[in-house]
């Protein structure tokens, strides 16, 4: 088995997996956006929910009994619960472009999302609205998209663990990886309560810094060693991403594939899946690949896909200040 290269040129990232579009959402008057994940001829859908503080709409419809199956886009956004009104700008353009649901009386676009907690950086009456998704399907397209701090991943910070003061820069990041003539690609909004890790490593990128802010301090290690991690408002962190691919997949097996890709973000993230997190993985099968290919090939790209994008996320981040509060990025700090 050889990892080759798509016949499109291979730009190592989601939208190498054909028939998926990118188009993110940044707010110019503070740090926060969204990001919009199309698939103009819908695609198969699952998702998998791990984070105990989610903040998701229309995923109820992609668990393998019900009915729906395709979805024709997927939202990533900042503003925490705000944020969920993107999607409704997303369904406008969607259904001028006429792509949705065919009922027999109209188009109904199938419209999934999730979304991060950014408030605290900037005005946090600013946040993603319809006009926000309708502006981010504006500039979807087969392009590499920008990564760090863009999109949903405008307003994140990760390592919030031993408090906000002491956290870093999130971000948002994408990757794919090519076998045997089937691309499976992700990209991840990375808004963690905990640190961020280069899974080859094993060495912190970013995350909570020391009391003195200059320099990491490895929040699994201080943790064993007895440090209390400071209580955080359930909810106000979140990793949310897209898992896709061109292979044909089972409702099933995108139900499947979600869950699996959660083991990338066991891997780059700790701890994960906290009960301060919503961490949220929606999964696509586009078809396009015109085969299927079996599970275990799929979950294992799937993961490593998703890691990468994580650590992406933060080495394409910028450091920022904001309201008094300083958050550097991994690449302001010597490690």
């Amino acid at each position: 088995m050889n990892i080759t290269s798509p016949v499109a040129p291979c730009f190592d990232s989601i939208t190498d997996v054909s028939g998926v579009e990118v188009g993110h959402f940044t707010d110019s008057r503070r740090p926060t956006g969204c990001t919009v994940i199309i698939t103009r001829e819908g695609a198969m859908a699952g998702v998998d929910v791990r984070g105990a503080a989610p903040g998701t709409r229309e995923t109820d419809l992609l668990h393998p009994s019900n009915l729906v199956d395709r979805v024709h886009a997927i939202v990533l956004a900042g503003g925490s619960a705000w944020g969920l009104d993107a999607a409704s700008g997303v369904m406008q353009w969607l259904e001028e472009n006429n792509i949705g649901l065919q009922v027999g009386f109209g188009l109904v676009p199938i419209v999934p999302a999730a979304v991060l907690f950014d408030l605290p950086v900037g005005d946090a009456r600013i946040r993603p609205d319809a006009r926000a998704g309708y502006a981010a399907c504006v500039a979807a397209s087969r392009t590499p998209p920008a990564q760090g701090n863009v999109g949903a991943g405008a307003g994140a910070l990760v390592g919030k663990i031993f408090g906000l003061a002491r956290a870093m820069r999130g971000g948002i990041g994408s990757a794919s990886i090519t076998v045997d003539g089937i691309t499976v690609g992700a990209i991840v909004a990375c808004n963690a309560v905990g640190d961020v890790i280069d899974p080859s490593t094993g060495k912190v990128l970013a995350g909570a810094r020391t009391p003195d802010g200059a320099s990491l301090l490895n929040s699994r290690e201080a943790i064993m060693a007895g440090s209390a991690p400071q209580p955080v408002l359930a909810g106000t962190n979140t990793t949310i991403g897209v898992v896709a691919t061109d292979a044909q997949l089972t409702k099933a097996q995108a139900h499947r594939l979600a869950q699996v890709a959660h083991d990338g973000l066991a891997r780059s993230i700790n701890p994960v899946h906290t009960m301060s997190d919503g961490d949220t993985l929606f999964a696509l099968g586009t078809g396009q690949a015109g085969k299927s290919a079996g599970m275990l090939l799929l979950g294992t790209l799937a993961a490593e896909v998703t890691a990468r994008a994580v650590v992406r996320a933060v080495l394409a981040a910028q450091g920022i200040s904001v309201g008094g509060m300083t958050w550097p990025a991994a690449r302001d700090l010597t490690h």
